[in-house]
């Protein structure tokens, strides 16, 4: 097949797509197909330019990319860097050479990638995509309508409220909330612009650097606890993973850097606690209509409560990444991983 992987684009974790769009790539190539990655934000060339015969250059025309920084990329430098300073989030040839793949593999991350935007631009230029629809990403991206899905079909998930900038509150308490809490943009991703805070003080800071990164922000009740996510294919769960950071919380370094956390898959729970995890992961998955592959993360807390904090419909594919660790699990290495994705993928266009 003729792949296009999409990676890069103008959300925070720019940084975390090139890294996944990379392995994806190289693995697709492993598995024998022509595959070009693309920054979908800087496109290709900074022309109009004959494409015949594109595929047969991809790996020279493919983008190249470096390690995952430790903190979130300057997105205004990044638009100051495009040629053509055009306001199209698109780059040069984007589209054109998607509509000539097979497929279009989606590696983005985060705002313009998981929120359902590009999506429904392909849908509209007749272009298949892997990964969820383009309504069905909307409502993940968004945290405090994601909640409401949850706490509608039986998903226990932490107590919490949302705040625009426009009606921003510095009074924790009357918001019905208990200190600490979790304050955190509505539709980020890799923990960026997340913060705990414990006083009203922290509370107020927790605020200012939210909003930093969006107008929207998601306060929740701190709990505290063990961390866990769970994968979801084609409706099926896959094995629970604990994540313990050796310090903090699973932040975006934690995250990216190698050797920050302790992941054990399968996690060491009582198999009743396992299989309820998986239901409620597999619940997620449907009642939001994720309904290729997905990850949802998890807290229990030190009394035993079991919460949903979130889905994700592009879980990363990085050397750190969650959702190979527990495909691996059941067998699946990450090659065969990326063919699963692209093969369910593709039954939505049959």
């Amino acid at each position: 097949m003729d792949i296009v992987v999409l990676a890069g684009g103008l959300s925070t974790e720019r940084d975390v797509s090139f890294k996944s769009g990379s392995m994806v790539t190289k693995a697709l190539r492993e598995n024998g197909h022509r595959v070009i990655m693309l920054d979908v934000f800087m496109g290709y060339s900074d022309k109009e330019e004959d494409l015949t015969g594109v595929f047969d250059r991809a790996e020279e025309i493919s983008v190249k990319v470096s390690d995952i920084s430790e903190v979130a990329p300057d997105l205004a430098k990044v638009k100051a860097s495009r040629k053509d300073q055009s306001d199209c989030f698109f780059g040069p040839n984007v589209l054109r050479m998607c509509q000539m793949a097979d497929i279009a593999f989606m590696a983005l991350h985060g705002e313009n990638g998981e929120n359902g935007k590009v999506q429904a631009a392909l849908d509209l230029f007749g272009v298949k995509y892997t990964g969820s629809d383009y309504l069905s990403s909307a409502i993940a991206m968004n945290k405090g309508i994601a909640k409401q899905f949850f706490r509608s079909n039986g998903i226990p998930t932490p107590n919490g409220v949302a705040m625009t900038r426009d009606k921003r509150n510095d009074d924790v308490t009357s918001l019905g909330l208990r200190l600490p809490v979790v304050v955190k943009p509505c539709c980020g991703g890799s923990s960026i612009g997340v913060t705990i805070a414990k006083d009203s003080a922290e509370f107020t800071k927790a605020l200012d650097e939210a909003f930093r990164w969006e107008d929207e922000l998601i306060i929740e009740e701190f709990v505290q606890g063990r961390e866990f996510s769970c994968g979801v294919i084609e409706g099926k769960a896959l094995p629970v993973i604990e994540i313990a950071p050796l310090q903090g919380f699973y932040d975006y370094k934690n995250k990216y850097k190698a050797g920050s956390a302790v992941e054990t898959c399968p996690a060491d729970l009582p198999e009743e606690v396992s299989a309820q995890m998986r239901a409620y992961a597999e619940a997620v998955a449907k009642v939001i209509g994720l309904d290729t592959y997905s990850r949802s993360d998890f807290l229990i807390s030190n009394e035993g409560e079991m919460y949903c904090l979130e889905a994700n419909t592009l879980p990363g594919m990085t050397p750190t990444s969650l959702l190979p660790q527990e495909a691996a699990a059941v067998g699946m290495n990450f090659n065969q991983l990326c063919e699963k994705i692209i093969e369910i993928s593709m039954k939505r266009y049959q």
